[in-house]
């Protein structure tokens, strides 16, 4: 997928703050991230000038600005998870012991808009806004089932169908059996498809205006048996969401 640099720029200086928790000189910035320094300057430049960046000392070195948690909590506010989903993840994960999260559609991808990570040494590691292929994960097919087939059929058309494992499906149709058999099973499931070592289940989340989809994922030596069991706790979990 072809992106904008300058903006993927932008956004990989907040990551990078994210990550150090202190104050950076540009020149820093530039060596960390293995960027031209010159074009480090006028970006952390700009940044600063529209109040993104500030030099919380008289040093050279900018940190972020309240200024993004403010945008940030205006836009979460306006288009929250809906409320009966919002312990929804948490309670699954304590319920299963493993990983859970909601996502949403993201084009040909799916987002992780919640995630509780599991307790467990070894868990599947996740984070808000990983995003993973929409036709090759359970989380994402959970999505899927949701468009008319119509609309399935346009994404199709921009996947790139490859291959991570010999469990991944590699075309449209390989991708609409495993919508027939999640439909058999009530559940969608997968196995290795994308991530090594990850097997989980996931359902579509229904009674709210957005499509979205939760899904509990471990390591195939805990889980992959554990799929139906898992799928019941599902189950039960979002019956009595209602």
């Amino acid at each position: 997928m072809n992106t904008v640099r300058q903006a993927a720029n932008a956004l990989e200086v907040l990551e990078y703050f994210a990550r150090r928790l202190r104050p950076a000189t540009p020149a820093e910035m530039a060596d960390d991230l293995g960027w031209p320094r010159s074009s480090t300057f006028k970006l952390i430049g700009t940044l600063a000038s529209m109040g993104y960046l500030y030099e919380p000392r008289a040093r050279g070195a900018y940190y972020p600005s309240p200024r993004w948690l403010a945008l940030a909590e205006a836009v979460a506010q306006a288009e929250p998870l809906p409320e009966k989903f919002q312990r929804l993840a948490r309670d699954l994960m304590e319920a299963t012991g493993e990983t859970a999260a909601i996502s949403a559609p993201a084009g040909i991808f799916a987002t992780f808009v919640d995630v509780a990570e599991s307790r467990q040494p070894v868990r599947y590691f996740a984070k808000v806004g990983d995003r993973v292929p929409i036709h090759a994960t359970s989380a994402g097919r959970a999505l899927l089932v949701q468009m008319p087939r119509e609309e399935r059929e346009k994404l199709y058309r921009k996947i790139d169908f490859v291959r991570w494992s010999p469990t991944t499906p590699d075309s449209a149709e390989a991708v609409e059996a495993r919508l027939a058999e999640a439909a058999d099973m009530g559940w969608h499931q997968s196995n290795i498809e994308y991530t090594p070592d990850l097997a989980g289940v996931a359902m579509p989340l229904s009674g709210s205006d957005r499509r979205l989809s939760v899904v509990v994922v471990g390591p195939v030596s805990r889980c992959l048996e554990r799929r139906p069991e898992m799928a019941a706790i599902v189950a039960g979990h979002l019956a009595t969401l209602g």
